[in-house]
């Protein structure tokens, strides 16, 4: 039997002032969007942006007490976990996605991380996609003073440019160009948050991967960047996006510890890793935020016809070079179960494993 299908939530954010409240209402207005949670964070103790959301009152919840990143990430918890016991009971809705917005000096990892790793989040909701919105006007001296405005545009995976009407076309090739160095492969459009095209904004079908729903490449945004060995690499931030393809074998027992090496001994800089590994002729997807990871889950099928593993990482000053160098841990092979003695060579196998790592 199927697992039963996860909520999927969507996380807006972008700096103060770029616009996410004015496209949460938009969203709100079109029909298909009306059975929709949503979740507004406020930092400080009088709330304001929540009474211009156009929303039922049941549909919505506001966290005041703090940054939805930091001092109420455990509110969130609670509220994901009540909206869940109460759907389609006492007035709330039985609503089929979660619209997160944060505020705008939220840093979105951890976020990120309590959808991959609290104990309950994860058995009812996944990450949809972090939607990211980018002030036309004041994004480039955001970006060179805040680490959380460079941490909203790394993770994105969807960039929107709003108040592109009010600047001029240079200032807009240099945001550009500066978003394609902090994310390459999240497409970006130019948008106006009062009349945005809400099918635009959320890119790809949600990819629910137990239930075989979505598209793989999509969620893995595996254009051109991804299809040359190293892929894309960008300084600005000191935050590095890069693609690897992995042609060598992977078995189950590297895998796992590969995952627990890297998360455990680099994660504090692993930003997000996403990809798809041939673990012994089978499709794994993998998804890590930070040093926590989700559990691998086996594909249905292969998204296309490449069978090379193809991982995408977004690192805060990791270099490509230091990931590559561990990636014949992929390739380990445990003892055998029923020894009863030590093997010297399994010993000396994982040994040579760990000291890829450092």
């Amino acid at each position: 039997m199927s697992p039963p299908a996860k909520v999927p939530v969507t996380l807006f954010t972008g700096f103060l002032g770029s616009g996410k409240t004015t496209l949460l209402n938009r969203i709100l207005a079109a029909p298909q969007y009306a059975d929709s949670a949503v979740i507004i964070n406020e930092f400080g103790a009088i709330s304001i942006d929540h009474l211009l959301v156009a929303t039922p009152r049941e549909n919505m919840v506001v966290l005041e007490s703090g940054c939805v990143c930091c001092t109420v990430q455990g509110e969130l918890v609670d509220t994901l976990i009540d909206l869940m016991r109460q759907r389609g009971k006492n007035g709330v809705p039985a609503f089929r996605r979660v619209l997160v917005e944060t505020t705008g000096l939220a840093d979105p990892i951890p976020i990120l991380e309590v959808l991959a790793a609290h104990p309950d989040i994860p058995v009812y909701y996944a990450l949809h996609s972090v939607v990211t919105l980018v002030d036309g006007v004041n994004a480039l001296g955001q970006l060179e003073e805040f680490r959380e405005s460079r941490r909203q545009v790394a993770v994105a995976d969807r960039l929107l440019i709003s108040k592109s009407d009010l600047t001029d076309a240079q200032a807009l090739a240099a945001l550009e160009t500066k978003l394609a160095e902090l994310n390459a492969d999240a497409p970006r459009l130019t948008i106006d948050p009062r009349t945005a095209d809400t099918r635009l904004l959320f890119g790809a079908a949600y990819l629910d991967i137990a239930q075989g729903r979505g598209d793989v490449g999509e969620w893995l945004r595996d254009g051109a960047s991804a299809r040359t060995r190293g892929g894309f690499v960008a300084h600005t931030g000191n935050v590095q996006t890069f693609s690897i393809r992995h042609e060598g074998p992977v078995t189950r027992a590297g895998l796992v510890l590969w995952l627990d090496l890297i998360a455990g001994l680099k994660g504090r800089d692993l930003l997000r890793v996403k990809g798809v590994f041939n673990v012994e002729g089978e499709p794994v997807a993998v998804h890590a935020v930070q040093r926590i990871v989700h559990e691998p889950a086996p594909l249905p099928t292969w998204p296309d016809e490449e069978r090379a593993s193809r991982i995408v990482f977004i690192t805060r000053g990791i270099p490509r070079e230091a990931i590559e160098q561990t990636l014949d841990v992929l390739g380990y092979v445990a003892p055998a179960a029923n020894r009863a003695t030590l093997d010297p060579d399994a010993y000396a196998r994982f040994v040579a494993a760990v000291g890829k790592f450092h």
